[in-house]
């Protein structure tokens, strides 16, 4: 079933906004964008290049001369850093402690969002984020704000780093979920908030596949 609808979730940091998204767009058929891999790749670069984070105008620099692309290869959702498939690094813990404070930054977010809306134009598209139904894609058909406590969004953050292998404690991810999310509702820029017309999801006690049909039935109402 493919449409031409454009829906947004938006939430805190391992709420699950990427999973369902995914799950999302296949079942419809239209374009998912993770934009929140985007602010990680640049983030990924800046760290590679060891610029200061805290130096707005270097990282606006960085942002102009980097180019970001999400591709389906062989089947599989890319992220490409200047052409290079970063897809694993992004993901990494130390992407994940800073990637925040790239985001927090108005210029930044300003170049990434441009780039955001272009890929977001005339088509179908389910994009996920902390600003997407607020700044982003203030229009869109159909916004949700998927959430879930701080111990299960720490717990499945747990999980996912334990089954790739990664040595991690739990109370330092969730002291880290809770650092990234006083960053994102305070930062001065399109801070991480509900929108006024957003439908919201508690994903707490609820596994993939019980928010995914919640998700696709709120699609169906609105298609």
């Amino acid at each position: 079933m493919q449409s031409d609808i454009v829906i947004t979730i938006d939430g805190p940091a391992g709420a699950g906004k990427s999973t369902v998204a995914k799950r999302v767009a296949e079942q419809l058929g239209i374009i998912y964008i993770d934009t929140g891999a985007m602010y990680r790749a640049l983030t990924l670069k800046a760290l590679r290049e060891d610029i200061d984070l805290n130096n707005e105008d270097e990282l606006a620099h960085l942002a102009h001369r980097t180019e970001i692309e999400l591709e389906k290869i062989d089947g599989e959702d890319k992220v490409l850093l200047d052409e290079e498939d970063v897809t694993e690094e992004i993901r990494s813990q130390k992407v994940s402690n800073y990637v925040s404070v790239v985001a927090k930054v108005s210029s930044v977010r300003e170049e990434l969002v441009n780039l955001q809306q272009e890929m977001a134009s005339n088509k179908g598209v389910i994009m996920d984020g902390r600003d997407i139904g607020t700044v982003v894609l203030p229009d869109a058909d159909l916004k949700i704000f998927l959430t879930a406590s701080v111990e299960e969004r720490a717990r499945r953050r747990y999980e996912e780093l334990k089954e790739k292998g990664k040595d991690v404690e739990f109370d330092e991810l969730k002291d880290e979920i809770l650092r990234r999310d006083r960053l994102d509702q305070e930062r001065k820029v399109a801070p991480l908030k509900k929108a006024e017309d957003a439908i919201e999801l508690d994903s707490t006690n609820l596994t993939v596949e019980e928010v995914l049909r919640q998700v696709i039935k709120l699609c169906q109402e609105e298609l």
